[in-house]
């Protein structure tokens, strides 16, 4: 059970900052080879309408569901879990389709199909309306959720999120290079020290971890979504926008910025020395803002 001895107070603006990480760098893998998913126990599947999606539950509380990143897998938030389920918090965390054992993305799919598979299993775990996180691109479904089925949302958080889908090309570029196969892992390190992390912060943390395959179907998803209905997602739900201080993907908006673009009920978090890669650099004061907004929500 959530209780306020453990929370963040959180202000419409507010500011969180923590030392830089001395994350310990993981073994790289040949560019484009990403790492196998990590076991956990408590992996299951859930038959979807669409096909097998694998699903990790851990802790006990209200529910909060993770969404990570393009082409990038649940992994990503390995080191927030810890911190979400000591707080009182059930981390519901459904692997991306065609990563681990969940079945690809069918072609010609859309992001509203991509969110039909929460959906599914929101209504499939019956425990309330969710806390949704999306990390940069997985903020796309996390609104299309809220969009598509409002009843099975409670909250949405967007963490180091572009609140458009325009991306200035030259960035797109890196963020494709950060993944190529062609390249070394030398020349991806450059693109995602570019991209993805603050000066100073270890980017080779994010070498591995990479299913382009994925990213590329996330981004016909994306591409395949015409409608805009979906983006005012602050305006039926609080929202917590997380902003990555040194991102260079989704510089951070204003507060005036994000009502315009995302509705009036948002609350706006700024996390230093960090970029767009965000989790890897800054995990405790991500779980921090969450939290505290979980709470601060009831």
């Amino acid at each position: 059970m959530l209780t306020r001895r453990h929370g963040l107070s959180l202000l419409t603006s507010s500011l969180l900052a923590t030392p830089a990480l001395a994350t310990p760098a993981l073994a790289t893998t040949p560019p484009g080879h990403p790492t196998e998913s990590k076991p956990r126990m408590d992996s299951t599947i859930f038959e979807a309408p669409a096909g097998p999606i694998e699903v990790w539950r851990e802790g006990e509380g209200p529910t909060l569901l993770l969404l990570p990143s393009l082409g990038r897998g649940q992994e990503d938030f390995d080191a927030l879990v810890p911190r979400l389920v000591a707080a009182g918090l059930r981390v519901l965390r459904p692997e991306p389709r065609g990563i681990g054992r969940s079945a690809p993305l069918r072609p010609g799919a859309t992001l509203h199909d991509m969110a039909a598979d929460l959906a599914a299993l929101l209504r499939a775990e019956a425990s309330g309306p969710a806390f949704v996180a999306g990390h940069a691109a997985g903020n796309w479904t996390a609104r299309v959720l809220a969009h598509d089925a409002p009843e099975l949302v409670g909250r949405i958080a967007l963490l180091a999120a572009v609140t458009g889908t325009a991306i200035d090309p030259e960035i797109r570029r890196s963020i494709t290079a950060s993944f190529s196969p062609e390249l070394s892992d030398g020349e991806r390190l450059a693109h995602l020290r570019r991209a993805y992390f603050a000066p100073g912060n270890d980017a080779a943390v994010w070498l591995p971890g990479w299913y382009p395959a994925v990213a590329q179907a996330q981004r016909a998803a994306a591409a395949a979504t015409t409608d805009q209905a979906w983006l005012r997602a602050a305006e039926r739900h609080p929202l917590l926008y997380v902003a990555a201080a040194q991102d260079a993907i989704a510089a951070p908006p204003s507060e005036a910025e994000l009502r315009a673009s995302l509705g009036p009920r948002v609350t706006r978090v700024v996390v230093e020395n960090a970029g767009h890669a965000l989790l890897p650099e800054q995990p405790e004061a991500v779980a921090a803002a969450l939290i505290g907004f979980a709470r601060a929500q009831g």
